[in-house]
């Protein structure tokens, strides 16, 4: 993933797909640590720890890690901002809804983008309190988590909104299942998608996505920042 491109890469013990059963901190910590203190010093990129535990966030911290994914947006540890701040390592904050088991059965807004916004500005305000600088928090719309499909284009369609919380914007929507229902269940019809909400993330404003395909996605960054900068001076 470095060689292809990437400038940081996520590593977590945990998953967080649709259905998905929690894991305990300390087989969390098993898992991930390792890994980190392993890539540590040996990759040329920052390396991140996708978990919603502040135990966790300590260990990977301690072992390397410099930034922490959180999917909750806090919400499930409050615990984790003060970890955060005390390592003064960077976070991103994602909005969900419900939790990760039971997340995808029927969810519901009265008012999808307003919902979405107003939670990721209390995590955000919640970071800051903590001690976390501003400067150093992503906010993530939580592609699928908690979403229906519908939901989910929405969110791609005004990326824009999630500006008002004063933070860049991280876009995962990466072979995400709404895909497989607009396209078809097989892989390659996956990276087509992500590659093409890749593209339209870019110019709604995202500043970072996390993603798989990373060498493809990269060539498809570079385009649609192309076009999304150029300008009519020396045209």
């Amino acid at each position: 993933m470095v060689e292809e491109g990437a400038d940081w890469v996520d590593i977590g013990g945990e998953s967080t797909r649709p259905g998905a059963r929690p894991v305990g901190a300390r087989e969390e910590i098993r898992r991930v640590v390792p890994v980190i203190e392993a890539l540590s010093g040996r990759v040329s990129v920052p390396l991140s720890v996708d978990t919603t535990k502040a135990e966790v966030a300590d260990a990977a911290l301690g072992a390397g890690a410099e930034i922490v994914n959180d999917i909750s947006g806090l919400a499930f540890d409050p615990r984790l901002a003060e970890v955060v701040a005390r390592h003064r390592a960077g976070l991103i904050v994602s909005h969900i809804r419900g939790v990760p088991g039971t997340m995808q059965q029927h969810p519901r807004y009265r008012h999808l983008l307003p919902e979405v916004v107003t939670s990721l500005q209390a995590s955000v305000r919640l970071a800051v309190a903590a001690g976390v600088p501003r400067g150093g928090i992503l906010v993530d719309p939580g592609i699928g988590f908690g979403k229906t499909a519908a939901h989910n284009l929405l969110l791609l369609r005004y990326l824009i909104a999630l500006h008002s919380t004063g933070c860049p914007i991280l876009v995962g929507a990466s072979r995400k299942s709404f895909l497989a229902k607009l396209l078809g269940n097989g892989a390659r019809q996956r990276l087509h998608g992500s590659l093409a909400v890749a593209a339209l993330a870019v110019a709604g404003g995202a500043a970072a996505l996390r993603v798989h395909d990373v060498a493809a996605t990269l060539e498809v960054v570079r385009v649609a920042e192309a076009v999304r900068d150029a300008t009519m001076i020396g045209a």
